[in-house]
């Protein structure tokens, strides 16, 4: 019997953030990046985005 080709299982790396990460800047956590806004998820700070 022929052997199969073993692949390689690695995950591909996939880029998640595509804006510049942003930090906040009462507690030091990355914001989470939201449609119009960033907020931090452990001080509840919110920045609010500039309309285009």
């Amino acid at each position: 019997m022929a052997e199969a080709k073993k692949e390689d299982k690695k995950p591909k790396k996939v880029e998640k953030f595509k804006e510049a990460e942003k930090f906040c800047p009462k507690c030091g956590v990355r914001m989470g990046v939201h449609a119009d806004r960033y907020t931090c998820g452990r001080c509840r700070y919110t920045e609010w985005k500039k309309p285009a």
